[in-house]
């Protein structure tokens, strides 16, 4: 069986939904099941995912639109926040030696300098109290240089290369660093991976102005929980504690 099987698509309404449907229909023996990574990349997406109600938006061909799966060993379905940090960090490692400004955004948005860049979308599958199969999502702006108006502090390589790049060369960079994370994941080397999520965060030193439902304060960032949580610590000294679409950072 091929340690990557992949597939493209010209048009899907979302390379999660599509790839999901696809793993569970799959015999056991389909290579699909069998291969230690399944990539999904479509040109277009008629309904692309982010986080929540969010919707990802992208012109045809012009950035990286895929879902990765990948089938961990030993991971409880209450560590699976391990597995955002293991797929944040895999596409850290591919960004990050284009030069300073690159962070992780809480979950595991990537960002460069204060603009949005990638987003993730996560979907896992549960045998038993274990994480089965776990799909990353994701949308990297590579070559679109005009977004809609809606569309919150986007970036993509182009503005920050200044040319177009290969779409397939991001991916095949992305799918090497997702197996080298994943190596960490099922190893047990969940501290190692914890310190370098947390060293990349987005706001990681400083004080910064955050919103929830109880309106607008200033906070410095304690990390992120084990569970996925957020840890912020307000100027009045008390530990505040969200979950994702609790808090909005305000840019």
């Amino acid at each position: 069986m091929p340690d990557v099987y992949s597939i493209h698509l010209a048009e899907t309404d979302s390379t999660n939904r599509y790839l999901l449907d696809a793993y569970r229909a799959a015999a056991d023996d389909a290579p699909l099941r069998k291969a230690e990574v399944v990539v999904v990349r479509a040109d277009f997406q008629t309904a692309g995912r982010g986080q929540g109600s969010n919707r990802w938006a992208s012109e045809q061909g012009k950035n990286l639109l895929c879902s990765i799966l990948m089938q961990p060993r030993g991971v409880m379905a209450a560590q699976q926040y391990i597995l955002s940090m293991a797929g944040a960090l895999a596409l850290f490692d591919v960004l990050k030696p284009l030069g300073e400004g690159f962070t992780l955004k809480w979950p595991n948005d990537v960002y460069w300098h204060d603009s949005k860049l990638s987003g993730t979308l996560i979907e896992t599958t549960l045998k038993g109290s274990c994480i089965e199969a776990c799909i990353f999502g994701i949308g990297l702006n590579v070559n679109q240089q005009h977004f809609p108006a809606d569309v919150p502090n986007p970036v993509s390589l182009r503005h920050i290369v200044g040319v177009d790049t290969d779409v397939c060369h991001w991916l095949d960079s992305i799918v090497t660093a997702f197996r080298q994370r994943m190596d960490a994941v099922n190893s047990g080397a969940y501290a190692a991976l914890r310190a370098d999520y947390h060293a990349a965060l987005y706001r990681r030193t400083g004080t910064h102005a955050y919103r929830d439902s109880q309106g607008i304060f200033r906070a410095t960032m304690q990390g992120v929980a084990d569970d996925g949580h957020l840890l912020l610590r307000d100027t009045e000294g008390t530990l505040r504690r969200y979950a994702v679409k609790e808090v909005e950072y305000i840019l």
